[in-house]
């Protein structure tokens, strides 16, 4: 299964973002990420996170779901040119997390094995593919943002 840390909860703005007289007083601004996808179907792709993957979504306007996600963390890897970027889906259980996805039809690469992760592909309808791995190492979902 997916690890879903569902920790999301709607706050005001000025909760979010504490300012007064315009000015940062201790609070943490950023409040999260957005992550976007891009596909030769993305009609596909979101019917696949929003009915496959069971992730939440609002209609933001004309079927264009924005997906809640689980908490993220962000990794700097070496690269010989900006502008790459992947998305990896994280798991507790690869195994069982393949075996459920294969019970709905989804086909995933052959697992590789990393110093980081176990890891598996899964083509989106669309053409595209996301990760999913189990991690080996620490996670920083837990930390206190600072």
């Amino acid at each position: 299964m997916i690890i879903l840390y569902w920790t999301i909860r709607l706050r005001p703005p000025e909760e979010i973002c504490a300012t007064i007289g315009g000015k940062y007083k201790g609070r943490f601004m950023i409040f999260g990420a957005h992550v976007i996808v891009y596909s030769k179907d993305a009609e596909a792709d979101r019917a696949f996170f929003r009915d496959v993957l069971g992730f939440a979504s609002v209609d933001a306007g004309h079927g264009w779901l924005i997906f809640a996600l689980p908490p993220a963390e962000a990794a700097f890897h070496p690269a010989e040119a900006n502008g790459t970027h992947e998305l990896y889906l994280m798991c507790d259980d690869l195994k069982t997390e393949m075996l459920a996805l294969g019970e709905k039809g989804v086909a995933c690469s052959d697992v590789q094995e990393a110093r980081w992760g176990s890891i598996t592909r899964i083509r989106l309808p669309g053409g595209g593919q996301v990760g999913l791995y189990q991690p080996k190492h620490p996670m920083a979902l837990a930390l206190p943002l600072k």
